[in-house]
């Protein structure tokens, strides 16, 4: 079932950065101009989370903040905020990952094929529905460790530079995939695989218009640069579980915009 597809080859490599890792632009304070929203510490909006420790930590901040990096308080919740600003305690393993069944652009045994069980099954669902719809996707790039985080990171650093590196890749703890609760994906053959061009194609219009269905949403979609730091990236799929993904697709807003404030330890 999985095959290796040589269109997809290099994009699975390059998957491994921090998928287009662009610099937070300047933007006016943005709090003052949200509706309510509920917060990451409510617990019905965390479907699946088995492991809710709201109400433990004595210290939130606002999802909406850009000073600073704060460590979440709780890393397990399917609301969990991973950015430029929130990051995940140092050396951070979700305990509960598991290999995913669907088609992957590469072959082999790799942690990017694995993710969180609560996730694991309603994409596997959703890849199902998608190939009843005429859809085949496949995945190019799931969990990744915090020390493949740090070895990516650093090889970026060396190559080009801190500075420059920050433009694409995370630092370690502050990626997505780490959490085991995104995936990139791309169409079965992975051509545009993790590029700007997979966003017109039939796959990502799919995704666009059902992944919510499933507990996930387009992690960063277009305009929303200034909030969530990174360009639109049509193939960056981010597990939140329902009725959650459904409310913030239907408002329109980010991940940032819909919590309220998050728990921190740091």
């Amino acid at each position: 079932m999985k095959t290796v597809y040589a269109a997809g080859a290099m994009a699975a490599l390059l998957s491994l950065s921090a998928c287009a890792q662009m610099p937070w632009a300047e933007r006016s304070n943005h709090a003052t101009t949200q509706q309510q929203k509920p917060s990451v510490t409510k617990s019905g909006e965390q479907s699946g989370s088995g492991n809710d420790t709201s109400g433990s930590s004595e210290k939130t901040v606002s999802a909406l903040n850009q000073q600073g990096v704060h460590v979440v308080a709780d890393p397990t919740s399917t609301l969990v905020l991973v950015n430029k600003h929130f990051k995940l305690p140092e050396n951070y393993v979700p305990k509960d990952l598991v290999d995913l069944d669907v088609p992957f652009i590469f072959a082999g045994k790799s942690e990017k094929k694995k993710m969180r069980a609560v996730a694991a099954k309603p994409l596997e669902e959703m890849f199902a529905a998608a190939a009843k719809d005429g859809i085949q996707l496949a995945g190019v790039s799931a969990y990744r460790s915090h020390t493949a985080q740090v070895a990516l990171f650093n090889y970026y650093v060396q190559r080009d530079g801190e500075k420059k590196a920050l433009d694409y890749s995370a630092r370690p703890g502050t990626s997505e995939h780490e959490t085991g609760l995104a995936i990139d994906v791309s169409g079965i053959n992975g051509k545009y695989a993790a590029t700007r061009a997979f966003g017109g194609t039939h796959e990502a219009a799919w995704l666009n218009k059902h992944a919510q269905d499933y507990g996930f949403i387009v992690r960063y979609p277009e305009g929303k640069e200034s909030i969530t730091g990174y360009e639109y990236e049509a193939w960056h799929l981010r597990y939140v579980g329902l009725p959650a993904s459904k409310k913030i697709v239907e408002s329109g807003q980010t991940l940032e915009e819909y919590l309220n404030e998050v728990p921190v330890s740091q």
